[in-house]
């Protein structure tokens, strides 16, 4: 008996639940507060933890134990440590002035009526080169405050821009973990997953980047940023090329952090206390990133013991009877167990068996299955203001998640071309 009550389930609509119990916490309350600044993530996803261990059967002990093993969980732990390292280097950087020189290099080499566009094309390349958006965003969305701070550009816009293009990568490069995922769960080779998925996102990528040259028609000259100090620039510099020659990013990290030190000390720009000191100042800056990605992964824990996921794929699929619904039903599974996850590779791998039966089910190629879950994740996760690449460019910024997803014009037309190469695609 004893035993029966302890691996008793909860009904699938209420193991989800914890999820809307978030979403109504964080929106319904900034939107009726009119100040998305007033109610932090972290509040509300504690709120939420707590809502999905009260409903979690069993004894306190046990709710607990089954939280803490979902938030020790490694792609938990690796996402905090990215967040403590960026901060340091963030902090150790700004305080050498890098990010400075880094702005001032960039207004003097690109006109201001292509800086947009240009910047939005060089986080493509970034994350393509290294297979990450979080890394990328780390590169780059620093540079792009400050650009903004200069140029008087909106600050959520030149976040967005590199938001947007960090997931280019993230979703087609061959070293990325959705890649890596998405075409093992189905059994296919990554070139060609590749060509499928570049055909889709293609469009979507020249549409962008036409709306930033639109956008950009009528700036003036950029302004006057005075000298560029190059041993500044050097931090910056390192830590892109090391990436895209593709050493891991907390590796890539520790090395510009060592290097800020080495410049500063030469300089005299930053002594021993003082490097510490924006070390200490950089990790504190990210606390409230650290707090939610561990909450987040703690409540999805218990999503997943209360078989939350296995109802969510139960209701998708169990309407679907055609080929064109079943490619639907495969990027609706994928984002909606993102949703949950919070994490596009977590989603896939968690998905990817299923989606494989799908495929052979129903006779979709193994390739454009991989494309099609892969785009829906990376659709998903660089939209939900609790993913860990908005997460991180609102920390690095002091922006508002909820105010730099307006901006995303990329993931938007990935979402519509994705949509579009289901319901237009001939039989």
């Amino acid at each position: 008996m004893a035993q029966k009550s302890k691996n008793r389930r909860i009904p699938g609509w209420l193991a989800l639940s914890p999820i809307l119990v978030f979403l109504l916490v964080y929106l319904l309350s900034s939107i009726l507060l009119h100040d998305f600044y007033r109610v932090p993530v972290s509040s509300a996803f504690l709120l939420a933890s707590a809502y999905a261990m009260a409903i979690t059967p069993g004894s306190v002990e046990g709710k607990v134990k089954l939280f803490s093993q979902g938030a020790s969980q490694p792609n938990i732990l690796l996402m905090v440590w990215i967040f403590m390292m960026a901060g340091a280097f963030a902090g150790s950087a700004k305080e050498i002035g890098s990010i400075e020189a880094t702005v001032n290099f960039t207004l003097s080499i690109v006109p201001l009526r292509m800086l947009l566009a240009g910047m939005f094309l060089t986080a493509c390349f970034v994350s393509m080169a290294i297979g990450t958006s979080v890394g990328t965003i780390v590169a780059l969305v620093p540079i792009a405050g400050g650009i903004a701070e200069q140029t008087g550009m909106s600050p959520a816009l030149m976040t967005a821009l590199i938001v947007g293009g960090s997931f280019f990568g993230d979703n087609l490069s061959f070293i990325s973990d959705t890649t890596i995922a998405a075409t093992k769960a189905v059994g296919c080779r990554m070139s060609d997953k590749f060509k499928a998925n570049f055909f889709i996102v293609l469009p979507a990528v020249i549409a962008v980047t036409a709306i930033y040259v639109f956008m950009g028609r009528n700036a003036g000259a950029a302004p006057d940023t005075g000298p560029v100090s190059w041993m500044a620039l050097m931090p910056y510099i390192a830590v892109i090329v090391l990436a895209i020659c593709g050493m891991n990013v907390i590796t890539v990290l520790a090395i510009g952090i060592g290097l800020n030190a080495v410049i500063g000390f030469s300089a005299g720009t930053l002594d021993w206390a003082g490097w510490l000191s924006s070390i200490g100042d950089g990790i504190a800056g990210m606390g409230d990133l650290v707090i939610v990605t561990l909450l987040a992964g703690g409540m999805q824990g218990l999503i997943g013991h209360n078989g939350g996921m296995e109802y969510l794929t139960h209701r998708l699929m169990r309407h679907v009877h055609s080929r064109r619904g079943a490619e639907l039903g495969i990027g609706l599974l994928t984002g909606a167990a993102n949703l949950c996850t919070a994490n596009n590779t977590i989603a896939i791998i968690t998905t990817g068996g299923i989606v494989n039966d799908i495929a052979e089910k129903f006779g979709i190629e193994k390739k454009r299955a991989a494309s099609l879950m892969d785009i829906s994740g990376c659709f998903v996760q660089g939209l939900i203001p609790y993913g860990a690449q908005l997460l991180m460019a609102a920390g690095l910024t002091g922006l508002s998640a909820l105010e730099i997803i307006p901006f995303l014009y990329y993931q938007f037309a990935v979402g519509i071309c994705a949509l579009l190469s289901v319901l237009l695609r001939r039989r």
